[in-house]
Formats: structure tokens, C-alpha cells, sequence
């Protein structure tokens, strides 16, 4: 793989970058460099690894045309265009788990500081005043946490509280009741805002989070509420912040995360007795930095490799198992939307609709439909892969439906697809035997048994003796030789299929003598 190359942007652990270079990828890392310059240097990367300092936009991506997958040595993606990449088919992972422990932990330092005026008490000691009076604090045991965010942070951040005799009210609408198992009281958000002694916040910046704690939520606070923020800047509202703790209604505040980073000098965030801030140090342990670093390029250097896929924000995880267990039917799938898009050449197609049966579908389809779609689109987008399949069927008003058929029954198909192109209906199914290799059962209404491999031409003719022959004597008179052929009826005397595989492609004026055969109907070229 010494062609292949990963870019790291941002300082990331450089011994945990091993498996990369033990794969034999070529690693270059440059850090600190601005836009334009880093242009240059990851135009010719096949991945880019970043930390939270360095932005990858859509203008970057456009910059690496053989860009594949984006590696963020981290947890949150939002210095990442998740949306471009998707639309771009470049996969966006993450490593979820490597800063649980460390943000957990330095979310409870926070907390335990702020409760007990630990900053303030060192800098007054320090500056040679000895005060015990002057910074009274208050006890966690006892005291209500609500854990705004029930991921794995917010579980360990809870789990740490409940060692401390606190109780714990949760709230995430993405979890189930089974968090009680953990001593966690689901509660909704206004219950869990207005009951809370301590409150901290572990969730994403999205829409719907940006400012969850804000002026209404201060109003339904208890008076000498205590705010924690480990999670992002944005979360909580820093001026209606500002003015609940001037009013006494917020008794302090302890934050690793703000609206705009880096602080300037002059934030009233800053030098405020009342708030206890650190300059996002929530994942700053060594044990964190390395973890995630490590993961991110072993997640990398299996994708790159292999195609495995752990851990991706914008498209599904997939083991290598898995993988290979999926591999026949994802490579049926491309192959049936393939056939489909070559047989009905520059037509606008408008709905897809695609069936699963017996063993398929009680899997995991979603590679499955990706990979059809790949193969249906491949036209439109010469970078359509399973990141962006989806999305570039949805952009060209492709209705898509699916449905599974678990039924014990032998089926005649694993796979059966329609594409709709105008007033026609096409269909296709196929089957994966027990050796492994993906076949065309059914073409329209003709049963057939065709391993789609190489070039193949597909011809409806009137079933009449010589057609066959025909065909052949044709095709060798031109040096075209027949690898197999393949041929459905119906009915005798009514139509059939002819499906030729070639040694090599003929040539355009080949096909259109073919077409000129009285009895053939239609021909097409597939490549398959």
C-alpha cells in the first residue's frame, strides 16, 4: 500500500500511528498549517486524520480528489463538514470510546472544584492569605445530579455520582428504561432542570441542543443551582449564564468549553469568582490522547485495507465478519443494479424497489441496498460508494422502498428488485448458491441462470428455430468468441432471452448488425 496515504493535520500521538505504517501506508504529518496550505498538502491523500484544532470543509475535500475517509482522534465531529463529506462519499469516523473515562473524570474534577471553591481558595493562598471563612462549600452527598445526555459519558459521569450518595436524574428521548438498571431516574428535561442541585450537560451541538440551557431553563432552576459544562461550547447560553449567576440564581459554574474558542483576554467568562474554567482540557490525559489515536488508525488502516468499516458517523459500521458474510449478496446487489442501469441506459429512473428474502433478511440490508444503488448510479456520480448512495438517490428523487420476506419457504430469489424509468418497469432477482457466487434467476418473466461476469449481451428474440445459430455464426464471423450462453422461455413459439457471454467486448456496428436479425426483438451490452 505504498501508493495509499494518510495526512495527519492536527498533533495526534505519532507511536500510536503505527498500525498505519506497519501496514505499509505512507504517514505525513504537518501540523498548525492554515487553509490554503494544507490544501497543498493532503490534495493527493486517500485519509486525513485531524484532532478538534484543525477544520476539514467542503473546500478541503474538493482540494483531495482521492480522499476516502476523514479520522477524527476524537469524539465530536463538528469541526468536520459531515454533511459534504456524505455527499462527497468520503466516510467520517470517530473514536467514541477513548475519551469516556478522562472527560468523565474531568467533568467530576470540575464539579467537586466548583463545589468546594478549590481554584479560588488556591490563588488566594498562594497570593499569601490564609481565609478559611471566605470559601464555605457545599457537600455532594446527598444532593441531586441531573446528567443532561445519557451516552457513555453521561452513564460514567452518573455512575461516579452515585459513588459520592448522590442521586441521579436522567435525561435523554434516545434511551431506553433500561438506564434504571444503572440507578439513573429517567426524568423529562423540565423536571430534571428544576429538581437538580448540580446539573451537567453531555450531549452533541445540534439544532435542537444550541443553547439547552438558557434563560428559561435558569428560571426553572432551584436557587444556588450549580452548572457543569465537559461537553461542547454552545450548549449552555454564555450571557443568560452570565446573568443568572450575578442575580444569585446560579451559584457557580465550572466550564471546559465555550461559545468561541480560544477565550480572549478580556471574557467576563474569565476572572469571574463564581466560575471555575479550564481551556478544554476535558480529553487532555495522556491515557485518552494515545487511546484515541490508536483506534483511529486502526479503524483507518482497515478501511483502507479492507473495507471494514467500525465506528463511521455518516455511513454503517460494519465488522469484517460481517462482511464477508454480507459479500456475496453486496456484490449480487451491485451487479443487479448494474444490469438495470445499462439495459435502461440514460433514462430518468424514479423509484427503486427492492425485496429481501429468507437468510438475507434477517441480516443487517443496508450494505446490501447501498451497494445496489452503487451499481444503479454509477452514471450519475463516479463517486458513489456506501457513504453517499443513499443521499445521491434521494438528491435525484429516487423513491425508494424496501421490504423483507422471512418466511422459512425456498425462495426463488435471495434479491428481487423493479426500477421504474417512465412507463417502464424493469425487474431483476438473483439468488447466491452454495458456492458462494451470486447468480440472475429471473430477468422480467424469464427464468434464467446467469453468472453475470464480463461482457454479456442480452437479447429478447421470438423463440423460432435458428436464432441460436444466428447469433453465433454473426458474432464469429466478426472473431467475437461465446464463453456460455444462456437462454429463458417462457413459452414455446412465444418470446425468450438470450443472454451471450463474450470473451471481449464487440464492436457498436457488431450490435447494430445483430439488430438487424429479423427474428431478435432487442439487444443490449452489459458489462458486468
Amino acid at each position: 500500500m505504498s501508493d495509499c496515504k494518510v495526512f495527519v493535520a492536527d498533533d495526534v500521538n505519532d507511536e500510536k500511528l503505527a498500525p498505519l505504517r506497519d501496514a505499509g501506508i505512507n504517514v505525513h504529518k504537518e501540523t498548525k498549517l492554515p487553509p490554503d496550505e494544507l490544501a497543498v498538502r493532503m490534495a493527493d491523500a486517500n485519509g486525513v486524520i485531524v484532532r478538534s484544532a484543525t477544520k476539514i470543509t467542503a473546500e478541503l475535500m474538493d482540494a483531495a480528489p482521492n480522499l476516502k475517509v476523514i479520522g477524527r482522534a476524537g469524539v465530536g465531529v463538528d469541526n468536520i463538514d459531515v454533511k459534504a463529506a456524505t455527499e462527497r462519499g468520503i466516510v467520517v469516523m470517530n473514536a467514541p470510546d477513548g475519551n469516556t473515562i478522562t472527560t468523565a473524570e474531568h467533568t467530576f474534577a470540575l464539579l467537586i472544584s466548583m463545589a468546594r471553591n478549590i481554584p479560588q481558595a488556591n490563588a488566594l493562598l498562594n497570593s499569601g492569605t490564609w481565609d478559611k471563612k471566605r470559601f464555605v462549600g457545599v457537600e455532594l452527598h446527598g444532593k441531586t445530579l441531573g446528567v443532561i445526555g445519557l451516552g457513555r459519558i453521561g452513564r460514567h459521569v452518573s455512575r461516579i455520582a452515585r459513588g459520592f450518595g448522590m442521586k441521579v436524574l436522567g435525561y435523554d428521548p434516545f434511551v431506553s428504561e433500561d438506564v434504571n438498571e444503572s440507578g439513573i431516574v429517567l426524568e423529562s428535561l423540565d423536571n430534571l432542570i428544576s429538581g437538580s442541585d448540580f446539573i451537567t450537560i453531555h450531549t452533541p451541538v445540534t439544532d435542537e441542543t444550541r443553547g439547552i440551557i438558557g434563560a428559561a431553563a435558569f428560571a426553572m432552576m432551584k436557587d444556588g443551582v450549580r452548572i457543569v459544562n465537559c461537553a461542547r461550547g454552545g450548549l449552555v447560553n454564555e450571557t443568560a449564564l452570565l446573568e443568572a449567576l450575578e442575580s444569585g440564581k446560579v451559584a457557580g459554574a465550572a466550564l471546559d468549553v465555550f461559545e468561541s474558542e480560544p477565550l480572549s483576554a478580556d471574557s467576563p467568562l474569565l476572572n469571574n469568582p463564581k466560575i471555575v474554567a479550564t481551556p478544554h482540557l476535558g480529553a487532555s490525559t495522556r491515557e485518552a490522547q494515545e487511546g484515541v489515536a490508536l483506534t483511529v488508525a486502526e479503524q483507518m488502516r482497515d478501511y483502507l485495507l479492507t473495507g471494514e468499516l467500525r465506528n463511521a458517523v455518516n455511513a454503517p459500521s460494519m465488522a469484517a465478519e460481517e462482511l464477508e458474510k454480507l459479500k456475496p449478496y453486496i456484490d449480487l446487489a451491485k451487479n443487479l443494479g448494474s444490469f438495470h442501469r445499462q439495459v435502461l441506459g440514460d433514462e430518468r429512473i424514479t423509484e427503486v424497489k427492492l425485496e429481501f428474502c429468507g437468510q438475507l433478511a434477517e441480516s443487517d440490508c443496508g450494505p446490501v441496498i447501498r451497494a445496489f444503488l452503487k451499481g444503479l448510479l454509477e452514471n450519475v456520480s463516479n463517486r458513489i460508494n456506501e457513504v453517499n448512495a443513499i443521499h445521491v438517490a434521494e438528491e435525484r428523487g429516487i423513491d425508494l422502498t424496501t421490504s423483507l420476506t422471512k418466511s422459512a419457504r425456498v425462495s426463488p430469489f435471495d434479491i428481487s428488485s423493479i426500477v421504474v424509468s417512465g412507463e417502464v418497469e424493469q425487474t431483476a432477482s438473483g439468488s447466491v448458491y452454495g458456492d458462494g457466487v451470486g447468480r440472475l434467476t429471473k430477468i422480467g418473466n424469464f427464468s434464467v441462470e446467469i453468472v453475470p461476469s464480463g461482457y454479456m449481451l442480452f437479447a429478447k428474440n421470438r423463440d423460432v428455430p435458428g436464432v441460436i445459430g444466428r447469433i453465433g455464426s454473426l458474432l464469429g464471423d466478426h472473431g467475437v468468441n461465446i464463453s456460455r450462453f444462456y437462454l429463458g422461455r417462457n413459452e414455446e413459439g412465444g418470446e425468450a432471452l438470450s443472454v451471450i457471454a463474450l470473451d471481449s467486448p464487440p464492436a457498436s456496428s457488431v450490435i447494430d448488425e445483430l439488430r438487424g436479425i429479423d427474428t431478435l426483438i432487442s439487444v443490449k451490452q452489459v458489462m458486468m
